[in-house]
């Protein structure tokens, strides 16, 4: 490890306190119904449950029925103004060709223009800030740059990223999240830190116990903004915004345009670049059916889709954090490899279950809405909704943990 100095954005004040808030993440109780399937009581606030009272007819909304224009890249990443030893790490990960959200992002981040991204789940977002970004690190040492991300695991998943290709460059990141060890963030902030990562209510925290002083932070990426809105982080997000420079470079990152959002990004932006690449509400790869249960014990229909062959790495979509507890158990019982990520586990617990996951140990994840939020996991090959979504955008993020990239995937919805 390369020796790292004192940061100026750490503020140490008088009489250490190393507490956390309560997690923003909530959940419902859970009831077993009879004949051992899994029920469920109470509806998250601001759900809106009646919604698919027709599944077809969401199942249906959510078919892409025109294809977009075929994509042709106006860069390739060498020809991105950029460092070598960027270039370098970038095709060391296997990237040759853009995305669309990064061959159109990317200049415009580099020029320092504010940015506002609208685009599908697994587009490539995370690259089409952290490059340029990473970039501007590198012309200037001093830049202190705040990436804030709905969820723990996002923002494990970008710092892991950014990892990656600053590999060799004495670039350094410090992730402060809910839900893990306060005082080892605190300690991790005394050094520099080009990038913090975290979460609206760990930074909030941090900031108001004088740890984490945002006036030299002169960069600012909002990523997810919709769902940490959907969250309920807004005032914790304009309290940070209110803690940076006016004069700031800000990157804002959506999968979906609202009244809301558009009010954020007038209060948040100067007159930024506004890049859609969304071609539809999800993925065109994402095969999508629905399972019909009446009558029958939901856990039986779930163990014997998991015994085809073709279910090699399946991402269970429960309602509540008890109920996908349980059922991962009731998997294991049965003897099917699953594990569970969801708001009652420890940032650890999490970590690990989930690296499972990716590395194939085991045969199924089963999670929460808010803890698989932005995780970008390679060749599941399905997702499977065995409770409900409570919304259309939350049956969306779903179904887009499948057929990422040009790859394809299958979503199977159980209905009653």
């Amino acid at each position: 490890m390369y020796p790292r100095h004192t940061s100026k954005s750490f503020r140490a004040p008088h009489g250490d306190r190393r507490f956390g808030r309560p997690s923003h993440q909530g959940g419902s109780h859970v009831q077993h119904g009879r004949g051992g399937s899994v029920g469920f009581r109470g509806t998250p606030r601001g759900r809106k449950f009646g919604e698919f009272s027709d599944i077809s007819k969401f199942v249906n909304k959510a078919l892409i029925t025109e294809q977009a224009p075929h994509f042709v890249p106006e860069h390739a990443f060498n020809e991105f103004n950029i460092e070598e030893k960027l270039k370098e790490n970038i095709l060391a990960k296997g990237y040759t060709t853009p995305t669309p959200i990064q061959d159109r992002a990317i200049p415009h981040v580099l020029r320092g223009n504010d940015v506002v991204g609208i685009a599908n789940t697994g587009t490539g977002k995370t690259a089409a800030f952290l490059i340029p970004l990473i970039n501007k690190v590198l012309q200037n040492r001093k830049e202190n740059i705040l990436i804030v991300v709905p969820t723990r695991e996002l923002a494990i998943q970008i710092d892991e990223e950014l990892r990656a290709f600053t590999r060799g460059m004495k670039i350094f990141s410090a992730v402060c999240v809910g839900g893990s060890n306060m005082g080892a963030q605190i300690r991790n902030l005394r050094y520099q830190n080009n990038f913090i990562i975290g979460t609206p209510g760990r930074l909030k925290d941090l900031i108001e116990q004088k740890y984490l002083d945002l006036s030299v932070f002169k960069t600012v990426v909002l990523d997810e903004a919709d769902r940490m809105l959907d969250m309920g982080f807004i005032n914790d997000m304009k309290f940070m915004m209110g803690k940076m420079p006016k004069e700031r470079h800000t990157l804002f990152f959506s999968a979906t345009m609202s009244r809301e959002i558009e009010s954020l990004i007038r209060a948040f932006l100067r007159e930024p670049v506004s890049i859609s690449v969304k071609t539809g509400d999800t993925a065109k790869n994402v095969e999508q059916d629905i399972v019909k249960t009446k009558g029958q014990n939901k856990l039986d229909v779930l163990h014997n889709l998991l015994g085809g062959n073709e279910f090699k790495k399946v991402l269970v979509f429960g309602r509540t954090k008890h109920g996908v507890e349980k059922l991962s158990k009731l998997l294991a019982e049965r003897g099917i490899k699953a594990e569970s990520i969801h708001g009652n586990k420890n940032l650890s617990r999490r970590r690990r279950a989930l690296d499972l996951f990716k590395k194939n140990h085991v045969q199924v994840l089963v999670a929460t809405d808010v803890a698989a939020r932005g995780l970008d996991i390679d060749d599941v090959s399905h997702v499977i909704n065995f409770d409900l979504p409570a919304t259309y955008d939350d049956y969306v993020h779903r179904i887009g943990r499948t057929g990422r990239g040009s790859k394809k995937g299958k979503a199977l919805t159980f209905v009653e």
